[in-house]
């Protein structure tokens, strides 16, 4: 495995990031054939950091943040033939970082990721509602 350059990416191409989901699997559950949702998406981000390996995206964590209350981290999304290696939880230790440790994450987890965030440390909260 290549060295992984994280970094803060508010410019992420609408282009790059529908990759990604696809790669990750994240499409099944994401807006990716509506540009303008996809691009909004984007736009309106809060904080967007980035996972690549030689350049390639493999991996982006998208967050709705005030930076002083709350973190939601909308998309944690890592490409198939790189998961298990960290780069997820890196992901997300850097987005709460970038937001201010003193926020509270949340996470809304797809159902294939369950199993996931536990094993990063996130505790599960029955209080949510959609």
């Amino acid at each position: 495995m290549g060295d992984v350059a994280y970094q803060i990416e508010p410019s992420l191409s609408a282009d790059e990031f529908v990759d990604v989901l696809r790669r990750s699997t994240l499409a099944e559950r994401r807006p990716v054939a509506d540009a303008a949702t996809i691009a909004g998406m984007l736009a309106r981000a809060g904080l967007i950091v980035t996972a690549r390996m030689g350049g390639q995206l493999v991996g982006v964590a998208r967050s709705l943040t005030d930076f002083s209350y709350c973190t939601y981290l909308s998309d944690l999304a890592v490409d198939t033939e790189h998961q298990g290696r960290g780069i997820g939880r890196e992901l997300v230790r850097r987005t709460h970082e970038a937001a201010g440790r003193h926020t509270t994450m949340v996470l809304l987890a797809a159902p294939k990721a369950q199993s996931y965030y536990p094993h990063i440390g996130m505790r599960q909260h029955e209080s949510c509602w959609v």
